[in-house]
């Protein structure tokens, strides 16, 4: 089925986002994992894979519309060095993508693209669930300090 081109960069784009994601949350749980985090780093590599699946839908509906997934560009992966950088620069991932997603859904209900406008649509509630996450950690390494947060992150491997 050929799709409209505006509808099949929008969703490049969104491709794009979600793979720079899987790099930057897969590479935040490794450096967690490392650091003694375990917690966290379960959580933040459950993320990476959740950003995977979005990326596999994405790449469906792209070649459905006889589009080429392009997975030759990346966007700039943002490390953390500290657990606040860390929430910070996944934040900010967030806030691009639920962006693009509401940019997205406009262009394609006008194009009478449905079927991608929903994809995006479900992309988008994951990114607000996500972003309601990092929102709530911050939060709470404001109130406790990173030092108690990531007390509350250590879990001693078993004997």
């Amino acid at each position: 089925m050929q799709g409209d081109p505006e509808v099949i960069e929008f969703l490049n784009e969104q491709l794009t986002a979600e793979l720079t994601a899987i790099n930057q949350y897969f590479l935040h749980a490794k450096m967690q994992d490392n650091f003694g985090w375990t917690k966290l780093a379960k959580y933040t590599r459950a993320e990476s894979f959740d950003e995977m699946r979005h990326a596999e839908t994405l790449t469906d509906r792209i070649l459905f519309l006889d589009g080429l997934p392009n997975y030759q560009r990346l966007f700039h992966v943002r490390v953390g060095q500290t657990v606040t950088e860390m929430f910070q620069a996944d934040r900010e991932i967030e806030v691009e993508a639920i962006d693009r997603l509401k940019r997205g859904i406009e262009v394609m209900r006008a194009k009478g693209d449905v079927t991608s406008a929903n994809i995006f649509e479900d992309i988008l509630k994951d990114e607000e669930h996500h972003i309601d996450y990092l929102d709530t950690q911050l939060e709470l390494v404001n109130k406790l300090g990173e030092s108690l947060y990531i007390a509350q992150l250590i879990e001693q491997p078993d004997s």
